[in-house]
C-alpha cells in the first residue's frame, strides 16, 4: 500500500525502538522518512540502510530535542532538502529516574521534563512555523500510559507524559481548523530499550506482564499500525485523542480492591 506516498516524515528518536519501527512503516507506505538520533549514528545509519533497501528517500540527522536551537536548525535542513514537513512523530524521549521526589535533584527532574515535555513542544512549535504549504498536517506525539496512569518514583516522568496530554489537546484545538490534526499514542509495556530489564530478564518481563490484562507485553509491531493510521487520510476527522496501545493496562487499575 502507499497510504504516505510522497508524504514528508519526520520521526524524531527514530534510530531505535518504537521510532526505528514507525520510521520503517511510513517506508513502506511511500513516505520520505527523516530520520533523527540523539547519540548513536550508527543505529541511525543502519536504518537508513533499510529504508533504502525498501525504497524510500531518507536522510539522517542528529537531534537533541531538549535544546531549542538543535531543533530549529534540523527542521530548517529538512525543510530546505524536502520544501515542506507533512507529517510530526514527536517520539523521543527519556524514561523516568525512579527517584522519590524527596530525594530527586533538579537537573535529574530537569532532564526529563526537558526532553520529553519541552522537546515536543520545540518539535511542534518548529513545525509548524516552517510549515511552507496549505497540504494537511499531521502531529503524532508519543506519550505514554502514565499521561493518565501514575506510579510511584516517577513523578519527573508522569509529570512530563501528563503535561505532553494537555499540551496536544490545547494544540488540538489551535490547529482544529487549520487541517492539522494532532493526536497522540500512549504505549503501555512495550519491548524496547525503555524496558531493557523486561527484554533482558524473563523473569522481570513475566512478573510484570501479570498486571497487563493481554498477559504480554507489547510489541514495536503493536504501534505501527495506529501510527500509519493517524499519519494518512484515514485520520482526517480525528484530533485530540490519545490512542492506549496497552494490552488493557491503563484500564487494569483497582482489580481486586
Amino acid at each position: 500500500m502507499a497510504r504516505l506516498k510522497d508524504k514528508v516524515a519526520l520521526i524524531t528518536g527514530s534510530d531505535s525502538g518504537i521510532g526505528r519501527a514507525v520510521a520503517e512503516a511510513y517506508a513502506n507506505e511511500g513516505a520520505k522518512v527523516v530520520i533523527t538520533y540523539h547519540s548513536d549514528e550508527e543505529a541511525a545509519n543502519e536504518v537508513e540502510k533499510k529504508l533504502i533497501q525498501i525504497g524510500a528517500e531518507s536522510v539522517v540527522h542528529q537531534l537533541d530535542v531538549s535544546d531549542e536551537d538543535s531543533v530549529k536548525t534540523v527542521f530548517s535542513k529538512v525543510v530546505d532538502h524536502f520544501g515542506n514537513i507533512d507529517i510530526l512523530v514527536s517520539n523521543a524521549g527519556v524514561n523516568g529516574s525512579n527517584i522519590p521526589v524527596s530525594d530527586m535533584d533538579t537537573k535529574t527532574f530537569d532532564t526529563c521534563i526537558k526532553t520529553n515535555l519541552y522537546g515536543a513542544f520545540f518539535c511542534c512549535r518548529e513545525f509548524l512555523q516552517l510549515k511552507t504549504s496549505d497540504r494537511k498536517g499531521k502531529i503524532i506525539i508519543v506519550s505514554s500510559v502514565h499521561e493518565d496512569v501514575n506510579n510511584k518514583g516517577n513523578a519527573d516522568y508522569n509529570a512530563s507524559k501528563g503535561g505532553v496530554k494537555n499540551f496536544s489537546r490545547s494544540l488540538a484545538l489551535e490547529l482544529a481548523d487549520k487541517n492539522i490534526n494532532v493526536n497522540n499514542i500512549a504505549p503501555g509495556m512495550i519491548l524496547t530499550p525503555m524496558n531493557q530489564k523486561a527484554m533482558d530478564d524473563e523473569k522481570v518481563r513475566k512478573e510484570a506482564e501479570q498486571n497487563i490484562p493481554m498477559k504480554r507485553a507489547g510489541k514495536t509491531e503493536d504501534i505501527t499500525g495506529i501510527a500509519i493510521y493517524l499519519a494518512s487520510d484515514e485520520s482526517d476527522y480525528v484530533t485530540g485523542a490519545t490512542f492506549f496501545v496497552d494490552g488493557g493496562l491503563s484500564i487494569n487499575l483497582g482489580q481486586g480492591a
